[in-house]
């Protein structure tokens, strides 16, 4: 397995609770031995009007397109996306990897979803639960995630 993978993460909107700051930090320090993880951050369109909320996913959507390499390996984090057990993430991880991809993007769309047009340039749709959570948890479960698929792969313990 190539170490130091490139994985960038595209998220909307930024994280304003503290406690989900300090562990999406303290999993980005954990991960940095095995990966480089970036985080970009764009801001959601706002939406005043609900009617308009599916022009307001098109232009987050170019916005997320636009940070998006042609040749980079793309997950979005989808409800209807396929859930995995965190081995097979990890063996997701492994495969990605070992095609030669330069980098791996996992894409959080807004609280309203992710435009189609994201979700047709995704070559893997996850979901991390049925649940419904707080929007802004996706990333700290992402981030806890990837730390735990490396941590697998390279057969060291990490509790459950």
């Amino acid at each position: 397995m190539g170490y130091n993978m490139r994985i960038k993460i595209i998220a909307l909107g930024k994280i304003k609770e503290k406690f989900l700051k300090d562990g999406i930090d303290e999993f980005l320090k954990r991960l940095t031995p095995y990966a480089s993880v970036e985080i970009t951050e764009l801001s959601p369109i706002e939406i005043r009007d609900e009617n308009l909320t599916q022009k307001a996913l098109l232009q987050e959507g170019e916005k997320i397109l636009a940070n998006i390499k042609p040749d980079s390996y793309v997950i979005t984090l989808e409800i209807n996306g396929k859930q995995l057990s965190s081995e097979d993430f990890a063996s997701k991880i492994n495969e990605i990897t070992n095609t030669g991809v330069g980098e791996l993007v996992f894409v959080i769309g807004s609280s309203c979803g992710i435009a189609p047009t994201v979700s047709q340039r995704a070559d893997f749709k996850l979901s991390i639960s049925k649940m419904t959570f707080l929007h802004q948890f996706a990333r700290l479960l992402l981030i806890e995630q990837i730390y735990r698929a490396f941590k697998i792969l390279k057969n060291e313990t990490y509790h459950k």
